[in-house]
């Protein structure tokens, strides 16, 4: 949510900031501000709207400066326009923050800062910051500035520059992501790396509670005690290619065409399929853990929790291990029964999702042991998991999540099978099985989208119905809720997933002539209960769209529109049926011309609760 990019260096800072806002319009926003200071000189611009707008209201404005900040609101207090926008200054406009988070208690900071004579232009809780460093500067930027945040409750990702001092940018973080670029005579600070990545692959992270001052030369962190603290630098992996859209209209297109590439070197790189065997050995301590664990908890929000829910499935029918998948803003809120024998998988695509971020700190608090599937190197939840599995999607920037959810699932049936053989519960041969099959998922992929365009036919046909449904059983029934979710994330149209059969027990109700409903029949133990549901709904004149495994005819007899998926074992039909989900909801959502990748009141990573 919201987006922070700021620039100290030798270069004029504003193409720098436009360019890194729009790597970082995936995070939801809705006004968009720039700010640089040049010879003593600030110049301010905000701006209600899209990052074009802000561009088109500046175009014959002749910005400079080689220090600044920028950044993109997602409304929290206050309502979307110019003068809540972001960058905020005190009452001089000697001192300007950008800000992600929220501050809790900003109306009792408010109240009394009014009272000691401070003026204020926003409804936001920002701007109760430049004012709270303006009352403690004394001179002392750095001072300031931790001074007035030990006052602050919340969470914040905080960009600080003044005029008073303008060879420094500050960063301070609290429970809201923050990155330091390093490049060579200057340096940057972002709230995702892809807003740097086009400048430098060297980044450091802060911790809660860090502080970090820039100057073009140099990168110094320290705690809010002002005790400098050491920091390794980590080299990103993503190519700068890989952030752009090359050929494709939208980032959801391009990722979704993406997974057979991510999938076969997520393979790769964990299997060696000769000797059935997973490279997990970067997972220090966790096979001595493994002999312990009675348990396993999987926590994770949105399409990561639909991962999740396919994890248990499997983590139970082949490992014996009893598995509860929970949503991690309704775990972290509970008293969770874990404990020292308790494993609690993680699953995130940005490492820095608050509920689940919240959820593994309530897990370790209570003796658990913590795993955490994610993409992005370096993240908070990275950092504070005893073990990670990455993904190496590569940066995913459409809000809605496809290569990252088929990489999750990967690595979740790869955990699986190395369980199942550390248990016991599995032979050799039954392992070399199961990755022999996995490894044909990629090939899959791609013959799948071979047939985009027949899904974009069924697109077009119910692009104008205000209701999809989604039906399947057994470890398809996650694929439906993801099916569902996608549909509702970038159509707007409401699709709502159900285990097939709990169809009498109220939502064949919904059944009409204008119901699409989308029914997952893979080739499986249980698709003869999946074809009386169809019947049920044929005779109710439902619309019937099935997804179907490839050498299945007789389903047409059922249907009136087919998409067939490759035949695969049944437990990998969560990761083949994923695809055209993903197509189905993307091309809907382009004939009904809906603003795809960045879908409204929709943030890529919610990292405030």
């Amino acid at each position: 949510m919201c987006g922070i990019i700021g620039y100290i260096g030798e270069k004029e800072t504003y193409p720098i900031l436009i360019e890194g806002l729009k790597r970082l319009e995936y995070r939801g926003y809705d006004s968009a501000g720039v700010v640089t200071v040049s010879n003593g000189k600030l110049q301010l611009f905000k701006q209600k709207g899209k990052i074009k707008d802000l561009e088109a209201s500046l175009k014959n404005k002749n910005i400079k400066g080689h220090i600044g900040l920028g950044h993109t609101r997602w409304a929290t207090h206050g309502v979307p326009n110019k003068v809540n926008a972001h960058p905020h200054t005190d009452c001089e406009e000697k001192i300007i923050v950008v800000h992600n988070g929220i501050i809790e208690n900003y109306e009792a900071l408010k109240y009394s800062l009014k009272r000691e004579g401070h003026i204020f232009k926003s409804q936001t809780d920002t701007e109760v910051i430049p004012h709270l460093i303006e009352k403690y500067y004394d001179g002392n930027l750095e001072l300031a500035v931790r001074l007035a945040v030990r006052q602050l409750k919340g969470a914040y990702a905080l960009g600080i520059i003044s005029k008073r001092e303008p060879d420094k940018i500050i960063a301070c973080r609290l429970n809201s992501p923050l990155v330091i670029g390093i490049g060579h005579n200057e340096n940057f600070l972002a709230s995702d790396i892809p807003a740097i990545l086009g400048h430098t692959k060297k980044v450091m992270y802060l911790n809660d509670l860090e502080m970090a001052v820039l100057t073009k030369n140099s990168v110094r962190i320290m705690n809010m005690e002002g005790k400098e603290i050491k920091r390794n630098i980590t080299t990103i992996l993503w190519d700068a290619s890989e952030v752009g859209k090359g050929k494709y209209p939208h980032f959801m297109l391009k990722e979704i065409h993406e997974q057979p590439k991510v999938a076969h070197r997520l393979i790769s790189q964990l299997v060696d399929t000769k000797k059935a065997t997973i490279n997990f050995e970067h997972l220090k301590g966790f096979n001595e853990f493994l002999s312990k664990m009675k348990e396993i908890a999987i926590v994770a929000c949105g399409t990561a929790y639909h991962a999740g829910f396919v994890g248990k499935y499997i983590l139970e029918e082949f490992t014996r291990i009893p598995v509860s998948v929970e949503m991690s803003s309704e775990f972290r809120y509970k008293s969770p029964r874990v404990g020292k024998e308790t494993l609690v998988i993680a699953v995130s695509q940005s490492g820095e999702t608050a509920d689940t971020l919240a959820s593994i700190r309530e897990a370790k608090r209570r003796g658990a042991r913590v795993l955490t599937i994610c993409n992005v190197m370096g993240s908070t939840m990275t950092r504070e998991s005893e073990w990670v599995i990455y993904t190496h999607a590569g940066p995913e920037i459409g809000v809605a999540s496809t290569k990252a959810y088929t990489t999750q699932l990967i690595v979740l049936y790869l955990l699986m099978i190395y369980l199942a053989r550390r248990k016991g519960k599995m032979t050799k041969a039954t392992a070399l099985y199961l990755l022999e099959e996995l490894s044909r998922v990629p090939k899959a992929f791609e013959e799948i989208l071979k047939h985009e365009a027949h899904v974009q036919k069924i697109a077009k046909k119910y692009s104008k119905s205000t209701c999809f449904l989604f039906l399947a059983r057994h470890m398809n029934y996650p694929s439906a809720l993801e099916g569902a979710l996608k549909l509702k994330e970038v159509s707007y149209i409401h699709g709502e997933g159900y285990p097939a059969g709990e169809m009498k027990h109220g939502h064949i109700a919904l059944i009409d002539k204008y119901l699409p409903v989308v029914c997952i029949a893979t080739n499986s133990i249980i698709y003869d209960k999946m074809v009386s549901n169809i019947q049920e709904i044929k005779s109710r004149e439902g619309i019937i769209i099935v997804i179907a495994s490839e050498d299945n005819k007789e389903i047409k007899e059922h249907a009136d529109e087919v998409i067939y998926v490759p035949k695969i074992d049944e437990i990998f039909s969560p990761l083949l049926v994923a695809i055209p989900l993903q197509l189905l909801a993307y091309h809907v959502a382009a004939y009904k011309g809906c603003d795809i990748d960045q879908p409204r009141n929709l943030a890529k990573s919610v990292t405030v609760e």
